[in-house]
């Protein structure tokens, strides 16, 4: 069984045919995900979905673009939210946006270090997404110590260097999608090749970065498998060890029983 750990099925592309892609999902293993929310209508959704279907579970925060349309209120709201779920598995997805000029810097740290210390009150772990903003990302969790909860390095598209750092010193894992299908995704190929195994969770983070051979088509969860194959050839192992240790991890971050 895998587990897609960051999807959005709460994305409006999958109004008209949600069924069909869970369906879709369950043929190919796909048995459980976990559905991200990054503000209040995606978050709104993400509860929806994971009250209405026994295998989805929840993520919420306040994603690094629309930091600046995030208030106290809001973060609030999402501790109360996190407090009071019982299907509400992490916070985030947070971190740091430089490839988009929407919300300024200061204002991006701000709630990005709001959320990792949110996190550590209700003692759940954390989903980074980071663009052209490693250094600055890592040197933040360090400073607030983000490693007390751990996380994980959402679409991660760093170094192996990197990996490292992270997983030593922050408790944190590598999640790999699409992207290491790409057949000039040298650096995800590497760290998916090198990096302990039993620090790698997968996901599509669907409808976004569908993999090879599907690129530029909607994504959605059942494809995971195709990533799985392709970390399986990089590291020249069985798919199924690859399915059984990712799933395994999965569980143990998101402590889903």
């Amino acid at each position: 069984m895998f587990i897609d750990t960051h999807v959005h099925l709460n994305n409006e592309q999958y109004n008209e045919d949600l069924d069909q892609v869970i369906e879709r999902a369950f043929e190919n293993n796909v048995k459980e995900m976990v559905v991200i929310g990054f503000d209040r209508p995606t978050i709104e959704r993400a509860l929806e979905l994971a009250e209405q279907y026994d295998f989805i579970y929840a993520a919420i925060g306040w994603h690094p673009v629309d930091a600046i349309d995030c208030t106290d209120e809001d973060l609030a709201w999402v501790e109360k939210l996190a407090t009071e779920h019982n299907k509400v598995v992490a916070i985030g997805e947070t971190g740091l946006d430089y490839h988009w000029d929407k919300s300024p810097k200061d204002v991006q740290e701000e709630i990005f270090r709001k959320q990792i210390q949110l996190a550590k009150r209700v003692k759940l772990p954390i989903i980074i997404h980071n663009r052209e903003a490693t250094g600055d990302c890592v040197r933040m969790l360090m400073e607030e110590h983000a490693e007390e909860v751990g996380g994980v390095m959402h679409s991660f598209s760093a170094s192996v260097e990197i990996a490292e750092v992270i997983i030593e010193k922050l408790n944190f894992y590598v999640g790999l999608g699409g992207p290491v299908t790409f057949k000039n995704a040298k650096t995800p190929k590497k760290v998916a090749a090198e990096i302990p195994l039993e620090r790698i969770i997968l996901e599509t983070d669907a409808p976004f970065l569908a993999p090879h051979p599907n690129r530029g088509k909607r994504n959605e969860p059942s494809y995971i498998p195709l990533i799985a194959a392709e970390i399986a050839q990089l590291r020249g192992i069985e798919v199924e060890e690859v399915e059984r240790v990712t799933t395994e991890n999965a569980h143990r971050f998101y402590n889903i029983k």
